[in-house]
């Protein structure tokens, strides 16, 4: 019979954070550090003409996800720009092809690729007939 072994995991208590996340905390609030440490980095894209910042495609975050699936466009598109640019959104009230070429120009800025698998390959092996 084989002997049992324990694995120990150390868990970080949210006291543990850094001191640079805690003084974040202090300044806007825990809930908004938050949200600031998870999509502080942005990419920049076009608008109906207008620069806007936005998260990367890879960043996004799966309640925003849940709300593009919705049909929440403005909430998905709160989530993922940056501050200013979700006041330019709302100001410029794009059509559904302007919102179209912007994901397409904001994933090709992040070097990630929204929903365009290139599917299975066909072999490279000829199949024998029979």
């Amino acid at each position: 019979m084989a002997a049992n072994r324990t694995v120990s995991t150390t868990r970080t208590s949210p006291k543990a954070r850094p001191a640079r996340a805690a003084a974040t905390a202090e300044k806007v609030g825990a809930a908004e550090a938050q949200e600031i440490e998870a999509t502080g980095h942005y990419v920049s894209a076009q608008m109906c003409g207008s620069e806007v910042e936005i998260v990367p495609s890879g960043a996004w975050r799966q309640s925003s996800m849940r709300k593009l699936k919705a049909g929440d466009m403005d909430g998905f598109m709160e989530d993922v720009l940056s501050p200013d640019s979700y006041d330019l959104y709302l100001e410029l009230d794009p059509t559904n092809e302007e919102i179209n070429a912007f994901m397409e120009e904001a994933s090709e800025a992040a070097g990630e690729s929204l929903g365009k698998s290139g599917g299975p390959r066909a072999s490279s092996r000829t199949t024998r007939r029979r």
